[in-house]
């Protein structure tokens, strides 16, 4: 058990035989969540882009499927660039074959640029729509016919609550925002949609995660040491992710779960201990 939730009283909870389906899963957030359930004995489905390794990108869909299994889990590792309605497809039937079903659906993929309107190239606007919003979109509805058939199935997106669609938070990078915030609306709308057949939430971090994204776009190794480990998201999905599925659309912030579930000592999660830590996007 990771160090936050060990101290945390909690009810039983496992993800033992549950499927997950984790967009963007080679490293990062959507690694740690992946390796969060493996360790219960869940079967974990690496959808990412990464296959041959990247000197700036740790991880590749392979490296982690290793990871997964070492920590407890089964994993299938499937190239897929989620902007592709056939690769989409295709990895969901793989998953369905090697598997026999969906149980959890894990939106984190993501692509970003915090450029403004002048400075945001149209090809650059339809790669971060086509990730975030469409592919979002796209990955629950190929889901969706599994996920009907499951056990208290599960999606959740990785993306800010919609309290935040203030335009401090558009003015700068409107691009990048409104692709993000096209990742909650999925959540807002299905979760309406599929009320008491599938459970849609959101999860956002408090804090700068330290992840190659923030270590290569946003800021390096200073803006990332002022953040905390991709853990936490992990641990906060973790208790999402066990809660029934009467629990749909809302808008968590993964402090605000870990404390809800009486995890008192943050800390460990910092990337350097006693260090003041950045806020994230999208919270005031």
């Amino acid at each position: 058990m990771t160090p936050g939730l060990a101290q945390a009283n909690l009810p039983a909870m496992s993800l033992k035989g549950k499927t997950l389906f984790i967009t963007g899963a080679s490293r990062g957030i959507g690694h740690a969540i992946g390796l969060r359930a493996a360790r219960d004995g869940a079967n974990v489905v690496i959808a990412a882009k990464t296959a041959d390794p990247n000197p700036k990108l740790p991880g590749t869909i392979y490296s982690a499927a290793e990871d997964m299994e070492k920590a407890g889990g089964k994993a299938l590792a499937c190239v897929v660039d989620i902007r592709f309605e056939d690769q989409v497809t295709a990895a969901v039937k793989q998953a369905v074959d090697k598997f026999g079903g969906i149980d959890i659906l894990v939106n984190n993929a993501s692509a970003i640029s915090l450029t403004g309107t002048l400075e945001t190239p149209m090809k650059r606007y339809d790669l971060m729509h086509g990730i975030n919003t469409r592919g979002t979109f796209l990955s629950s509805q190929a889901c969706l016919p599994y996920l009907l058939k499951a056990k208290n199935p599960q999606v959740l997106n990785i993306s800010p609550p919609l309290t935040a669609m203030k335009a401090k938070w558009f003015g700068p990078h409107v691009a990048y925002t409104m692709a993000k915030f096209g990742m909650s609306l999925c959540v807002l709308g299905m979760a309406e949609e599929f009320k008491g057949r599938v459970a849609f939430n959101a999860l956002w971090p408090k804090t700068v995660i330290d992840t190659a994204a923030v270590r290569n776009l946003l800021g390096g190794g200073d803006v990332a040491g002022k953040g905390r480990k991709p853990e936490v998201m992990a641990d906060a999905a973790y208790v999402i992710l066990n809660k029934d599925v009467s629990y749909t659309g809302h808008f968590d912030v993964d402090e605000d779960v870990l404390r809800a579930a009486g995890v008192t000592d943050l800390g460990k999660y910092a990337v350097t201990p006693g260090a003041e830590l950045m806020p994230d996007f999208f919270l005031d």
